[in-house]
């Protein structure tokens, strides 16, 4: 007997394209590599549609954008499956699972777009609050569906729509920040991670209002800094800086160029009670490193996590060069026998390129590095084996010898 034909559109993928690859795994269908005639054009960006081989066999069911370069995101291997709120209790509840199981206190990153299988969508937690990044058009047009899942598997009280950033913007959607559920908080929520206390200013800061894809990283800073003295460069709301005097940091130094950052970063050195061995520099984080160096500054453990110098192909080279020269005004500032930890959270820069550019940096500085760590994102960060851009950061932590 015939199955029923499916209401939805079908995209289908022409004869030279890698139907292999999709079965095993991979969740995108590149644009170029699907058949788009008249009637595949008319799909409208963020429909439903089925996606078919050449030989008509489906594959699963997806979002199309066949004016993108991604002409679909798959969403479900089954083409039947129904996209609806129990679609979401599954997909969210599976996540919440996982973070369960990971961490002691509720907060992490809950969902991390197609690392839970759930593209587009990103979602931080603070305790009672959820943070929620819609970053593609699908999702906008089920946001009561999304929004009613996280609460009802959370028990959240309140969730928080950041409708900012690159991503949206490609989608065509607006910017926007609001209140989808509950109140607002009165002010920054304090985070506690790595024996800190860190302050997330989830209605007006960077993002969701913190990153919480450092905290092993930040760990194994934490490590190595008893006794030290620490520079934390790029260092947002104290990211590596807090852990530090947290495990025992003689004094640590945070440079950013956003003073309302460091100011939450001196609010959670105050509620660490560590203010007094805490400083904060303000100002380009290039300028301020020459300046420490002309000051003739040492440091025991240097830290420097950049925003993304490198993100999309085209941005490769100019972005590989900024990595470079981080390492380069970075590494005179390490003590003889001292740590120097680079970070990357570019994507289009792989761990073997960013890894060249740290050591062409540290070589033209003079010193001698051995790699005592290699970091990445915590596991409430899931990759997708397919997509670099789920794994798209790197940590590096440089010995260098007296």
């Amino acid at each position: 007997m015939t199955a029923p034909l499916s209401p939805l559109p079908v995209l289908r993928l022409k004869p030279r394209a890698d139907a292999r690859s999709i079965r095993h795994g991979h969740p995108w269908a590149w644009a170029d590599d699907l058949v788009l005639d008249r009637r595949a054009r008319a799909v409208p960006a963020g429909a439903l549609a089925v996606l078919e081989d050449a030989e008509r066999q489906p594959l699963g069911l997806g979002v199309a954008t066949v004016e993108a370069k991604i002409g679909l995101r798959l969403l479900d291997r089954d083409p039947a499956a129904v996209i609806d709120r129990s679609w979401f209790d599954a997909r969210i509840g599976a996540a919440l699972a996982l973070r369960s199981t990971l961490c002691d206190a509720p907060f992490y990153r809950l969902i991390h777009a197609e690392g839970d299988a759930l593209p587009g969508l990103i979602v931080d937690r603070f305790g009672e609050v959820l943070v929620m990044q819609p970053n593609a058009i699908w999702l906008e047009e089920r946001e009561a569906d999304v929004a009613a899942a996280l609460l009802a598997a959370t028990g959240c009280r309140t969730l928080i729509k950041n409708g900012t950033g690159r991503a949206r913007a490609a989608e065509g959607l607006p910017e926007v920040t609001e209140v989808l559920a509950g109140t607002a908080p009165e002010g920054p929520i304090p985070v506690p991670m790595n024996g800190a206390t860190y302050m997330a200013d989830v209605m007006g800061g960077q993002k969701t209002g913190l990153f919480y894809d450092q905290r092993d990283n930040h760990a194994f800073a934490a490590r190595l800094a008893r006794g030290a003295r620490v520079l934390d460069v790029f260092s947002h709301v104290g990211g590596f800086a807090l852990a530090a005097l947290a495990a025992g940091a003689e004094r640590a130094l945070a440079v950013d160029a956003s003073e309302p950052a460091l100011a939450l970063a001196r609010g959670g050195a105050v509620a660490g009670d560590m203010a007094e061995r805490f400083e904060t520099r303000a100002g380009d984080a290039f300028a301020v490193l020459e300046a420490l160096g002309a000051e003739g500054a040492q440091f025991d453990l240097v830290i420097c996590d950049p925003p993304a110098f490198a993100p999309s192909k085209q941005a490769l080279d100019k972005g590989l060069r900024a990595y470079e020269r981080v390492a380069r005004l970075a590494a005179p500032l390490v003590a003889p026998g001292g740590v120097l930890i680079l970070c990357s959270c570019s994507h289009a820069a792989d761990l073997g390129k960013f890894r060249a550019a740290c050591l062409r940096g540290i070589g033209r500085a003079g010193r001698d590095p051995r790699i005592i760590h290699t970091g990445f994102a915590g596991p409430d960060h899931p990759q997708h084996p397919a997509l670099t851009e789920t794994g798209y950061l790197k940590a590096l932590a440089f010995r260098l010898l007296p």
